[in-house]
C-alpha cells in the first residue's frame, strides 16, 4: 500500500458474491485501501439468475463511507470515481430510476432460450446473423429484454429504461443514463448499430430509442455526482463520475489489456475472456467462433466467451468434498481453499485419468448449451477427492483450451496471456492453465482487480493521465508461469478427450432434467 499524498481515486466493483472498492493513491497508481461488502445472487429456478440492483446501489454507498473512513480522507480527497458492474445484465426501471424488477444477470442467465430460438424462427439464421454479427446466446441483452415483453407485459409498459448495470450505477450517482458505447455495441445488438447510434431498422422490435442509454466513451465524464447521491454516498456533489463498464471489462484494464494481440482472462466465479485484436472479424456458425465487436481502447476489437463456472466450480468442490475444512476454518483452523490447493498439487498432472466438464450450470461458449451437464469421466477405485480436486481445476483449464484451439483455427494466436481475478491465488490452477494452453502465463497482482481499473480509468477521464498506453506504463509489471513441455503434451490429449466427450453426450445430456 502507498503512502497518503492527499489526492484520491475511487473505483467501485459490483461483482457476483461481493462489491468490492479500492481509494488508488493518483500519484503512485498504487492501492491505499480496499473495502468490500458480500451479497449472494438468486436462483430460483434452472437458468434463472437474478439480484436485487437496489442492492448494488446500497452495496456502493458503504463502500465509499467505508473506503473514507478507513483511509481518513474527507470527501473532498478523491479527484474522480470510476464504477463497473456484472456485464450484460438487463435492469427495468421507471422514471425515478427505481428498478421494476430484480436485474436478470449476464450469460449464466439462459431463461432467454425460447426468445431466441423464435427471433431465429421468425427471421432465420442469415438475417440473424446480420443482425447481430452472431447467432444470439444468453449473454445478449436484446432477448432479455424480449423475456420481460413476453412474460412480465407491466414491467415491459411501465419501463422508461432498459439498462444494463454500469448504466443503473452511473444514472444513481449522476443522474444522466449512459453506456459505455463497447458495452452497448457488444451486448445490446441489434439495438445500437454498430457506430453506437440507435438501430432504427432492427431496435423498434425490442424498445424504443428513449428507452435505451446515450452510448459513450468508457472514460468520458458522464456527469458529477447529484445532491442526492452525495447525502447517500457521503461523496463531494459534482465530483466527477465516468461512464463505467461491465466487471470484465474493468478487470482487463487492470490487467494490463491495452494492447492487440493479448488475450485477458478473467478467473473469477466465472471464467471470462477478452481477446483484444486490431481487425473486425466475423462470426463463424460452424465452430461458434463469435467474431469480434468493437472494444473499449479506441481503434481496437475484441472476442469474447467464457465458461459459466470457474470459481464457482472451486466453491462447489469444496462444499461437497472439504466439508470438514469448512468446518475447521470456520473454528481457525487453515482456509479450505488452501488445503485443495496443496491437495491438488499432490495428485499428477491429468488427475491421474479423471476427466470433469464443468457444466454444473449449461455452458457458454465455445458450445453454447445451455442444457449442457457436468460429467466425471474414468472413474476408478483409485481416485480420491484430491483428483477430483485436481480434475476440477483442470477442466476449466480446459475450457480456456478450446478456446485456444477456436483462436487458431481463424487465425488468431495471442502475442501475450494475462490472467486476473480470484482463482489466481490458486498458484497449482495457474500453472495447470499454462501448461494447459502451452503459453508463459502473466499473472496480475491480487489488487489489479476491476475496482482497480475503474479507478485508473477515472484517472484518463479526469486528465490525471493521458490515455491508456500511458495507463500501461504507470502499471507494476506482473508475474510469469512458464509452461511445461511435457505436460502440455499430456493435456493435448486429454483435451482432445474433453472435447470428444461432450460432442458424444450432447444428445444424451438433453435428456436430462
Amino acid at each position: 500500500m502507498s503512502e497518503l499524498t492527499g489526492k484520491y481515486l475511487l473505483g467501485a466493483d459490483i461483482g457476483t458474491n461481493e462489491s468490492k472498492g479500492v481509494l488508488v493513491d493518483c500519484t503512485t497508481f498504487r492501492p491505499v485501501c480496499t473495502f468490500a461488502v458480500p451479497h449472494t445472487i438468486e436462483n430460483p429456478q434452472p437458468n434463472y439468475y437474478e439480484m436485487d440492483a437496489e442492492i448494488w446501489w446500497s452495496d456502493f454507498c458503504t463502500i465509499s463511507r467505508g473506503l473514507m473512513e478507513k483511509a481518513g480522507i474527507g470527501p473532498e480527497e478523491i479527484l474522480a470515481v470510476g464504477t463497473s458492474v456484472m456485464g450484460c445484465d438487463c435492469i427495468a426501471v421507471d422514471e425515478n430510476c427505481k428498478p421494476l424488477r430484480k436485474a436478470i444477470l449476464y450469460g449464466v442467465d439462459a431463461r432467454s432460450g425460447p426468445q431466441i430460438e423464435a427471433l431465429l424462427a421468425e427471421f432465420g439464421e442469415e438475417k440473424i446473423l446480420e443482425m447481430y454479427g452472431h447467432i444470439p446466446a444468453s449473454d445478449d441483452i436484446a432477448p432479455k429484454i424480449l423475456w420481460i415483453r413476453d412474460n412480465e407485459p407491466e414491467v415491459y409498459a411501465k419501463a422508461a429504461k432498459f439498462l444494463t448495470g454500469s448504466s443503473y450505477l452511473t444514472a444513481k450517482l449522476t443522474g444522466r443514463y449512459t453506456i459505455d458505447s463497447y458495452l452497448a455495441k457488444a451486448a445490446f445488438r441489434p439495438i445500437y448499430r454498430p457506430d453506437g447510434s440507435y438501430n432504427e431498422e432492427y431496435g423498434p422490435y425490442y424498445c424504443r430509442p428513449d428507452q435505451m442509454a446515450e452510448p459513450m466513451d468508457v472514460i468520458d465524464i458522464a456527469g458529477g455526482i447529484s445532491a442526492k447521491a452525495a447525502a447517500e454516498s457521503g461523496l463531494k456533489e459534482g465530483t466527477p463520475v465516468i461512464v463505467g463498464t461491465g466487471d470484465s471489462t474493468a478487470e482487463s484494464i487492470a490487467g494490463g489489456l491495452v494492447l492487440p494481440g493479448t488475450l485477458f482472462v478473467q478467473f473469477g466465479s466465472t471464467m471470462f475472456f477478452i481477446y483484444c485484436t486490431d481487425r473486425k472479424m466475423d462470426a463463424c456458425q460452424a465452430d461458434h467462433f463469435p467474431g469480434s465487436t468493437f472494444y473499449t481502447i479506441p481503434g481496437s476489437f475484441a472476442v469474447t466467451g467464457g465458461t459459466n463456472f470457474a470459481g464457482s466450480m472451486t466453491k462447489w468442490i469444496r462444499d461437497v468434498f472439504y466439508a470438514e475444512e469448512v468446518k475447521k476454518q470456520q473454528e481457525g483452523g487453515e482456509n479450505a481453499y488452501s488445503v485443495m490447493a496443496s491437495e491438488a498439487a499432490q495428485a499428477v498432472p491429468g488427475s491421474d485419468g479423471l476427466i470433469l466438464l464443468p457444466y454444473l450450470s449449461g455452458e457458454r461458449s465455445p458450445i453454447h448449451d445451455p442444457a449442457a451437464k457436468g460429467v466425471l469421466f474414468g472413474l476408478n477405485d483409485r481416485h480420491t477427492r484430491k483428483e477430483i480436486n485436481r480434475a476440477a481445476l483442470e477442466g476449466v483449464a480446459y475450457s480456456l483450451g478450446s478456446h485456444m484451439t477456436l483462436f487458431k483455427n481463424h487465425g488468431l494466436e495471442p502475442d501475450s496471456v494475462i490472467v486476473a481475478g480470484g482463482g489466481t491465488k490458486n498458484q497449482v490452477w495457474m500453472q495447470i492453465v499454462a501448461d494447459v494452453i502451452g503459453l508463459p502465463v502473466q499473472v496480475a497482482e491480487d489488487w489489479q482487480t476491476a475496482s482497480y481499473g475503474d479507478a485508473c480509468m477515472a484517472a484518463i477521464g479526469a486528465g490525471i493521465l493521458k490515455d491508456f498506453h500511458a495507463l500501461k506504463e504507470a502499471m507494476p509489471k506482473t508475474r510469469t508461469v512458464e509452461p511445461d513441455e511435457e505436460r502440455h503434451a499430456l493435456y493435448r490429449k486429454y483435451l482432445g478427450i474433453y472435447e470428444a466427450l461432450y460432442s458424444r453426450n450432447k444428445d444424451l445430456m438433453h435428456m436430462l432434467p
